[in-house]
């Protein structure tokens, strides 16, 4: 179809409008040929009437379908013009907030005015190793492009960036810049990247300045290029400047600014060190007041000083050089304030003592008066001589311009040379990036030589990007085979000619430049006189003869000839020049210097500084005049100069565009301003470009694009297994007009609108499609409700009719009710009157008979107590005389029985006071009593004398008896003691005769053995025992312990043999000699022998017992006889003292004569009358204690000797007479007592010897430990004579010396009783096994004898195989054998399949437990140490193969488990096994190279995210987001020149399947490693965390993917993600959680985005995503289909609004190389070490298993 007919009814145009340029009208009828009017309607509703032009008849352009509105790339437009252009940058840039866009190779970049996060670090990783067209447009998408071109066709490129002052040129180039800082990294350690983007602040400083436009404003242009190495890495910057405009130095216009480098100055002038400029505010000098701005908003000038300044430290730039910049830009300032006083008309002159003049002289370190000469006079030189000239004030001031201008530009370049110098690549450069940030094509109301340089440069770049476009274009069509046709573009060859041409504009000036008389009228003339009507792009105003006008390729230009002249020479006056480079401040000359060598900053010399290596460009000796020569060199040929080189290098590179675009002209941020958009899209070539597209076939799509697109449009039969056949098919049906396309090779080619007249035909067949279905299933809903108000309908009958009928029976059963209750109530009322007459007759007779029957109770009741009463009174009074009687009989008797008994008493008081009896009492004592007088007498004077004697006597005697008192309480203890003592024992006793009891019940059993070889084992036993009349207790207790059967008639004969002997021994003849039953059981030999065994441990335990109770009885034996014996010799001596004293009385009394003395009732007599009578008593008492220890003596020797002649011995005794029983008590006394004494003396030579034995091992002790204490003084004193380091390590080397011996002593200990233990399980299985046998059938066959007196002898089993340590044996020299064949040339895969997991860690950990074994330090440390090198090397060789990594990250932790299992600590040993906890490590802690396996397992584990991450990142963006999961659900949509990766699956495109294949490929390997499940989870968790990071990343830096369809895309691949978890029960390891925030954007792509509740909704669901993520994906939200609806602004702000509280990071991307903290839980093994078998394969034959 033609472009006419496709302007039908409600077709869209464009028109022409002067406000906002286009505005968009619908028509409101169709178009014919031949029209004049096209009737519209505006969007507002207006209608109007659009007139064609008669001339042209050019009909408006057509608008493209909403669907591609807004797209990356202008060139998929379907119309290409330039309201389309407009339209789409501006929906972009207001509605979206995207600044950039591609129009075919260019980057369209609209300054925002506004601080965008698009720019971090984040951002930069994620353009980082992309395509081009993958991502959404931007400027880290075009450095990657460049960065990846130059790597990979090894060809340098350049980044050219262009745009109106203020378009943000400069910020573009320093993102550029800082990208490749940020991707490339710097090949040094001086951080090249830093110092390249460290020279922005400097350049900036001293080369930008505010203008209307821009605050920043670069005032030159400048090309950097960037130096790579080999590997790409930066290692240096060069960078190249043009044009300055010095004019700004001196003057500024209204509301601009000078540089910023004076303001900067002037805000720093009260620091100290800059005391010396003499510094003052901005407004105080001439060369920083005159735009009247000096203050930028927002700008702190003192905070940018220091920035600055610390730019020019880091470049190298000494603080003595930067002192000396300032020192001459203060100059400057100064100069600026210079003022001249008029002589006359052709002279002037400097005030006297003129202060800037003569701070700017100080400063410069001039003569004053020589300045003030020069800048008032000039010298003039002619062929014979020279004059010197005054000048007049006007030429005077342009010459101090010109001096201040020509310094500044000066020290501009020499600061730019430094930073070269500072940039220089050590190394050499390899390629390199350049960087053009230059300025835009600029027109303004009055434009000059400055305008007309731009412009010049601007037609030059315009020029090669044209030819670069074309040639673009015509690559591709070559490519595609396509056949090629010229493409008319615009050449602006013309135009350069015009220019730079023989005879052109610059050929003109610099002519008119050298002509004496030469000025900017006469040089106009020549413009109009050549070129005038002669070339079409040169013009003449028609109100001015000093102007012309150029057509440029952007604009005409109107520019004013006035000054032209002026600024091409740039005259400076040769006196003055002279004049600074005589000054004594160093650094001036240098500016100045051409023929000597410039002095470098960033060294010194014993001067301060050193020549730079840099050969001048001039030879040493210049000749006459060519200074001034040099001088007089025009800028126009400089510029043309310096832009010839430019364009060469960039016809060198590769070039990439990008083109600033200016929205508006008050800075506003996000305003569009549509008139000056339009403005420099046209001045800066995109239209151009969009012109040259759309000549041709803009349009492109590959066939599987356009299959997927279009398959609405294809018939199932029209669908070919070949894509190209199908798309070629259905395209002939589509479009009639062949012309329109072309098939290429790869793509389809279509012509401009040709894609839109195809999105109309499947918009109509999608639109016809939703009419149909929207037809059936409205039908559908209509029958659906219908069918549901019909079933209503019935039930509600059925409802109805069964209430009526519920009604009705409900009456009748009310009725049926209402009888039966009245026949109820009645028979109630009458059975209720017959009950009340009833129980009243009841209640009548219940009253009468129980008074009848009280009235008869109380009658009997009292009949009854009267009686009671009767009884009791009768019984009283009866008792009452008895005791009256009784009590009368006794008070006779009574009376009786005392008379009696006073009589008698009357008789023994009579016979008591005869003297006759008395004297027959005392017949013999009178005698004895008068001698004992007698001797009292003799003795009184002798008593007296030896009374003292007799007083120490008994004083002794007292003393004796007090000692012989406490031996005797002792004697008591001791006694009590052994009474207790025996107590015990028989305790013992009785408890050995109860178990003895229970014994004899169990040994029942054998009384039905029958009579066999243990009969005959007894009867010789019994033989003994008969024939032995006195067997001793031994041999009975050995008879009974033989025959446990026995005990108990043992026990109860046990205590007389003399008299039960004889019954004992009837009884085992009984015993013995009775018959077996037959029926009895078989013997049980097993129980026999474990009752055999029990009868000798109860034998030996009662011989035991019985010979403790008879030492216990002797020893209270013998102690009670010494008690008894040392009380009778006390009482002896006591009667023989007694026998004497009495003895003496006699004699005394017998010797006393004295008759008064004797007699009877004297004195003396009654005292000698008492103490007999007192002796008499106390004979008595002695007898009586006597005759007590007599009989017990005799039953102590009865007991002490039973078996002596007991009956003879107490006969003797008793019979012995009263005279000499003493005599035999004494004797028998004695003998206890020697036999106690001899008992104790056994007892202490026992406790003797036992003490000395202690005493000689406490000595041998004693004399190790002196050896002992010697050895380590010995010790000490060497270790003090070494140094520090040595002393600890002998302390240390001594201590393990120590350890291991103890350690080696305990593990021989440990050995013996480990064999002791298993030689004892041996014979006991033998013994287990000999019993078995001997049960089944062997005992008919064994002699009795055998039994008994043969020994068991074990049976020889053999030994399968050898009982292993679990530890592994190898030399120290193979030991780097071991490492190469375990570590170093181990290949994962054949280990991991064949043989157990981690079997390299328990080998090594194997031998490391047998050097530790060994006690080897050496030999532990270089083997842990060669481990962890070996792997390190490993993953250093082949760190990109995951299953190696994985491989030795499984072994790393298996072996770091072992190392904590069998280390000997309890928190680890808690799940081993007995044997494994034998198998820990008993010499060495090893808990520093546990530290040192975490941290190589933290590395490997790093290491292993690395691998996944490079692995699946390829796979991550085209599964997750491109590859359409769910077939048909989301179209593809045209794509520009920027090519993305086709969404449906090609042979090499990556998908979802793809993910999964791989992750399954992951789990597995490290299953089959025998990865630690904890570990595999927190693996599973970084994977995810990768992807959904990746895709998250991808979605919010990709317009075209936030869409309604891929939203369900990528649900769906998200649960199949979360369905793979499930299936490798993984759920609960935290993946899932890291898929949250990618989840929640699908979400907010699907829900409704319209009302205030869906923002609520909005708010509330997207916890996990930031609000710079929602709105960003809400901007980006692109309807795929017509029938979506975008997003609108409003709703955009009101979700901000509603997030503004939340706090979150301001952060767009997630970090996608985040790496989730790694633990490594403990894991132990239940493997057995001794167990593992060490394949042959792995080639270890050299260590063998110990």
């Amino acid at each position: 179809r033609t472009y006419s007919e496709e302007l039908l009814q409600y077709a869209r145009v464009w028109i022409p409008d002067p406000e906002e340029v286009w505005k968009s009208a619908e028509l409101l009828k169709d178009y014919k040929p031949g029209d004049k009017v096209l009737q519209l309607r505006l969007e507002e509703g207006k209608d109007l009437e659009y007139c064609l032009d008669p001339k042209t008849k050019e009909l408006p352009p057509l608008r493209n379908p909403d669907i591609l509105v807004g797209e990356n790339d202008l060139t998929a437009l379907s119309y290409l013009h330039e309201p389309a252009v407009l339209h789409n940058l501006k929906v972009r840039f207001i509605d979206s907030k995207l600044i950039y866009t591609y129009c075919g190779i260019v980057l369209v970049a609209i300054n925002p005015y506004e601080q965008l996060p698009i720019y971090g670090e984040d951002i930069i990783n994620a353009y980082s190793g992309q395509n081009m067209g993958d991502m959404d447009p931007h400027i880290f998408a075009v450095a990657e492009e460049a960065y990846k071109q130059m790597a990979r066709d090894e060809r340098n490129q350049s980044i050219i960036v262009s745009g109106e002052s203020g378009a943000g040129k400069t910020v573009s180039a320093k993102y550029a810049m800082r990208y490749f800082a940020t991707v490339s990294g710097s090949a040094s350690e001086a951080n090249v990247e830093e110092k390249v983007l460290a020279s922005n602040p400097i350049m900036e400083s001293i080369g930008n300045a505010k203008t209307t436009r821009n605050d920043n404003s670069s005032r030159f242009g400048k090309y950097i290029e960037i130096g790579f190495d080999k590997r790409y890495r930066i290692i240096g910057a060069n960078m190249r400047t043009y044009l300055l405009e010095k004019s700004r130095v001196v003057f500024q216009a209204e509301e601009e600014r000078n540089y910023h480098i004076f303001y900067q100055l002037c805000a720093s002038a009260a620091l100290p060190e800059f005391k010396t400029l003499r510094l003052g505010n901005a407004n105080y000098f001439h060369y920083t007041k005159q735009g009247g701005s000096p203050v930028i908003d927002g700008v702190n000038d003192a905070k940018e000083m220091v920035n600055t300044r610390q730019a020019c430290t880091l470049l190298g730039i000494s603080d003595s050089y930067q002192m000396g910049i300032f020192r001459i830009l203060a100059g400057i300032l100064h100069l600026g304030n210079v003022e001249f006083a008029s002589r006359d008309s052709d002279s002037c002159t400097i005030p006297p003592k003129h202060e800037p003049l003569s701070i700017f002289c100080d400063l410069m370190g001039v003569e004053y008066e020589e300045m003030a000469h020069w800048l008032c006079h000039r010298k003039l030189a002619t062929a014979t001589e020279t004059y010197i000239k005054p000048i007049s004030k006007l030429h005077a001031i342009n010459a101090r311009d010109a001096l201040a201008k020509h310094i500044y530009a000066n020290l501009f370049n020499w600061i730019v040379d430094h930073v070269n110098k500072a940039l220089h690549a050590t190394v050499k450069q390899h390629s390199f990036i350049g960087v053009l940030d230059i300025y835009g094509f600029e027109t303004f109301e009055i434009n000059s030589f400055e305008q007309f340089c731009i412009n010049y440069a601007n037609e030059k770049l315009q020029q090669q990007f044209n030819m670069h476009v074309f040639k673009l274009e015509q690559e591709e069509y070559m490519k595609e085979q396509i056949p090629w046709t010229l493409i008319d573009f615009y050449d602006n060859q013309p135009c350069i000619n015009l220019i730079e041409a023989k005879m052109g504009i610059l050929d003109l000036l610099d002519e008119e430049c050298k002509m004496p008389k030469g000025s900017d009228d006469t040089w106009a003339q020549k413009l109009y006189n050549t070129h005038l009507n002669k070339c079409a792009l040169f013009e003449k105003p028609r109100l001015s003869n000093k102007a012309f006008i150029i057509k440029h390729f952007a604009d005409k230009v109107e520019y004013q000839c006035e000054g032209f002249l002026e600024k091409n020479k740039d005259t400076v006056y040769e006196e003055q020049i002279k004049v600074l480079k005589s000054s004594k401040f160093k650094l001036l000359p240098e500016l100045f210097q051409d023929e000597e060598k410039v002095l470098s900053p960033t060294s010194a010399t014993p001067s301060g500084r050193v020549p730079l290596s840099r050969t001048a460009i001039k030879p040493a000796k210049a000749r006459p005049g060519q200074a001034s020569k040099e001088h007089k060199k025009t800028v126009g040929h400089q510029f043309r100069n310096s832009l010839h080189l430019l364009m060469e290098t960039l016809n060198a590179t590769t070039p990439h565009y990008v083109r600033c675009i200016k929205p508006n002209d008050f800075k506003f941020p996000f305003t569009f301003d549509e008139k000056r958009a339009v403005q420099q899209l046209r001045a800066c070539g995109v239209l151009e470009t969009i012109r040259i597209s759309a000549a041709g076939f803009p349009s492109r799509w590959t066939y599987q694009e356009f299959f997927s697109r279009y398959r609405v449009l294809m018939k199932q039969r029209d669908v070919l297994s070949d894509r190209k056949q199908t798309c070629k098919n259905v395209l002939e049906k589509l479009i009639l007009d062949k012309d329109k396309y072309q098939f290429g090779k790869t793509k389809i080619f279509f012509r401009a609108g040709q894609v839109a007249y195809l999105e109309k035909i499947r918009a109509d067949k999608l639109r016809a499609a939703c009419i149909r279905i929207q037809k059936t299933i409205r039908g559908w809903l209509m029958r659906k409700k219908y069918v549901r108000m019909r079933k209503a309908a019935i039930t509600i009958q059925r409802y109805v009719r069964g209430y009526q009928a519920r009604c009705y029976a409900k009456f009748l059963r009310r009725t049926r009710a209402a009888i039966t209750i009245q026949k109820f109530q009645r028979m109630y009322v009458v059975r209720k009157r017959y009950q009340c007459m009833r129980a009243a007759t009841i209640a009548l007779q219940a009253l009468l008979r129980g008074y009848m029957a009280r009235n008869k109770y109380q009658m009997m009741l009292r009949e009854h107590k009267s009686i009671i009463i009767q009884k009791h009174i009768r019984g009283w009074l009866a008792r009452v005389h008895y005791r009256r009687t009784l009590k009368a009989i006794v008070y006779l008797q009574c009376c009786y029985r005392r008379m009696m008994a006073k009589r008698e008493l009357k008789k023994l008081k009579i016979e008591a006071r005869s003297v006759e009896r008395y004297k027959k009492l005392h017949i013999g004592l009178e005698n004895k009593i008068m001698q004992l007088q007698r001797k009292i007498d003799e003795q009184v004077k002798s008593s007296l004398a030896s009374g003292k004697i007799f007083r120490n006597l008994a004083k002794n005697a007292t003393n004796r008896v007090l000692s012989l008192q406490e031996e005797i309480a002792k004697l008591r203890k001791e006694l009590h003691q052994t009474q207790s003592e025996k107590k015990t024992i028989e305790e013992w006793a009785d408890k050995y005769k109860h178990e003895t009891e229970q014994a004899s019940m169990q040994s029942q059993m054998y009384e039905k053995i029958p009579k066999g070889p243990v009969f005959t084992q007894v009867l010789p036993r019994l033989n003994c025992f008969n024939v032995s009349s006195q067997l001793s207790e031994s041999s009975n207790i050995s008879v009974f312990l033989s025959f446990p059967s026995l005990f108990p008639i043992f026990t109860h004969c046990h205590a007389s043999l003399c008299c039960g002997r004889g019954k004992l021994l009837d009884f085992l003849l009984f015993f013995l000699k009775q018959e077996p039953s037959e029926k009895k059981a078989p013997l049980d030999m097993s129980l026999f022998l474990k009752l055999q065994k029990r009868v000798t441990e109860l034998e030996q335990e009662k011989q035991s017992l019985q010979d403790e109770l008879d030492r216990k009885e002797e020893q209270a034996l013998r102690a009670k006889a010494k008690y008894e014996s040392l009380k009778r010799q006390e009482l002896e001596s006591e009667n023989k003292k007694l026998k004497n004293e009495l003895n003496e009385l006699q004699k005394a009394l017998t010797e006393t004569r004295s008759p008064e003395v004797t007699a009877p009732g004297a004195p003396a007599y009654r005292v000698l009358l008492d103490q007999l009578t007192s002796v008499s008593e106390e004979l008595e008492v002695r007898k009586e204690e006597v005759l007590i220890l007599r009989s017990q003596l005799v039953s102590q020797k009865e007991a002490i000797q039973p078996k002596v002649n007991n009956s003879q011995q107490m006969h003797c005794v008793l019979s012995t007479p009263s005279e000499n029983w003493g005599c035999n008590f004494l004797s028998a006394f004695t003998q206890l007592l020697l036999n106690f004494f001899r008992l104790l003396e056994s007892q202490l030579q026992s406790q003797k010897k036992s003490h000395e034995n202690e005493l000689e091992s406490l000595r041998g002790e004693i004399q190790s430990l002196k050896e002992e204490n010697n050895r380590q003084q010995q010790l000490l004193a060497q270790n003090l004579q070494l140094p520090p380091e040595a002393r600890i390590e002998a302390s240390l080397q001594h201590e393990i010396t120590r350890l291991t011996n103890e350690n080696l002593d305990l593990m021989e200990q440990l050995e013996k009783q480990d064999k002791t233990v298993r030689k004892l399980k041996k014979q006991l299985k033998v013994f287990a096994k000999k019993i078995g046998e001997l049960e089944v059938g062997q005992m008919e066959n064994i002699s009795p004898g055998q039994i008994i007196d043969e020994p068991i002898r074990p049976v020889n089993i053999p030994r399968k195989e050898k009982d292993f340590q679990g530890m592994l044996e190898y030399k120290k020299e193979d030991e780097q054998k071991l490492v190469k064949n375990l570590i170093l040339e181990l290949k994962p895969r054949g280990v991991a399949v064949n043989l157990i997991p981690g079997l390299p860690a328990y080998i090594l950990f194997m031998c490391v437990r047998h050097a530790d074994y060994l006690n080897d330090d050496q030999k532990v440390r270089s083997l842990l140490t060669s481990t962890i090198n070996g792997i390190k090397k490993v993953l250093k060789k082949r760190g990109d193969d995951f299953e190696t990594v994985s491989f030795w990250l499984s072994n790393t932790c298996r072996f770091l488990h072992c190392l904590k299992q069998y280390s000997g600590e309890e928190g680890f040993m808690k799940h081993n096994t007995p044997r494994q906890n034998e198998h820990c490590l008993t010499n060495f802690d090893l808990a520093e190279y546990r530290q040192v396996l975490s941290d190589l397992a933290i590395q490997i584990y790093q290491q292993l995210v690395r691998v996944l991450e490079n692995i699946l990142q390829p796979m991550i963006v085209s599964g997750m987001l491109e590859h359409e999961t769910i077939q048909g659900v989301s179209g593809v949509k045209p794509t520009g020149l920027r090519k993305r990766t086709s969404s449906i699956a090609d042979e090499g495109t990556y998908t979802l399947d793809s993910i999964i294949r791989q992750l399954n490929s992951f789990h597995s390997v490290m299953c089959q490693h025998g990865m630690d499940p904890e570990l595999i989870k927190q693996v599973v968790k970084q994977m995810f965390y990768i992807i959904g990071a990746v895709t998250l990343n991808n979605l919010l830096l990709r317009k075209d993917m936030c869409s309604w369809s891929k939203g369900m895309q990528i649900r769906y691949n998200v649960s199949q993600l979360e369905e793979w978890l499930r299936d490798k029960n993984l759920m609960n390891s935290g993946a899932k959680e890291t898929l949250e925030p990618l989840i929640q954007a699908a979400q907010l792509l699907q829900v409704k985005k319209k009302t205030d509740e869906d923002a609520e909704a909005i708010c509330s669901m997207c916890n996990a995503l930031t609000t710079a993520q929602i709105v960003k994906v809400l901007n980006l939200y692109t309807p795929v289909n017509e029938f979506e609806e975008r997003v609108l602004v409003s709703f955009i702000r009101t979700i901000q609004m509603r997030l503004r509280d939340r706090k979150d990071s301001p952060q767009l991307l997630m970090d996608a190389k985040h790496i989730f903290p790694v633990t490594f839980p403990f894991n132990p093994s239940s493997l057995a070490l001794e167990t593992i078998q060490i394949p042959a394969s792995l080639g270890l034959g050299f260590i063998s298993r110990v």
